[in-house]
């Protein structure tokens, strides 16, 4: 992970970099539940994940992506965020569809958290710290708000 620019230090970004540690937590202990043979505690821990996801993926598409997605001056960031809200889309569809007591589903889920961490690290070492340059204050308030509103509690 990068740590030289310091996004990390942005409120906003220290949010979204949470929530990526408490789902790759989850998904860890859940391929660990699965390996000693708990689908249930797998199924519960998948199922935590699914949660935490909908609100962090709605507080970064509605708010970060958006933002950054219409930025005049930077026309590459649509593509690259539009590659990120696709694998949003099949991890949302994934994960609630496994049957892990399926040695094939369980093979998926493995492999789908492998990528995980791959899709974060496109987000943390490559769009979080782009953020710094594009984003004006305006559009860092806009982007809090969405994340806000994504997590009302």
């Amino acid at each position: 992970m990068c740590h030289y620019c310091g996004c990390r230090e942005i409120p906003l970004i220290k949010e979204f970099i949470a929530e990526h540690e408490r789902v790759t937590d989850a998904a860890g202990d859940a391929v660990r539940a699965l390996e000693r043979g708990d689908a249930g505690a797998a199924r519960v821990l998948v199922d935590t994940m699914a949660a935490e996801l909908a609100a962090h993926w709605k507080g970064e598409e509605d708010g970060l992506f958006a933002v950054m997605r219409d930025d005049p001056a930077n026309p590459e960031y649509g593509p690259y965020i539009d590659a990120l809200v696709a694998e949003h889309r099949e991890l949302a569809a994934l994960l609630p569809a496994l049957d892990l007591t399926d040695p094939g589903d369980v093979r998926r889920f493995v492999a789908a958290a492998d990528e995980l961490h791959r899709h974060i690290a496109k987000e943390e070492d490559g769009l979080f710290p782009a953020s710094l340059t594009a984003l004006s204050g305006d559009d860092w308030d806009a982007s809090m708000a969405a994340w806000r509103a994504a997590h009302p509690a």
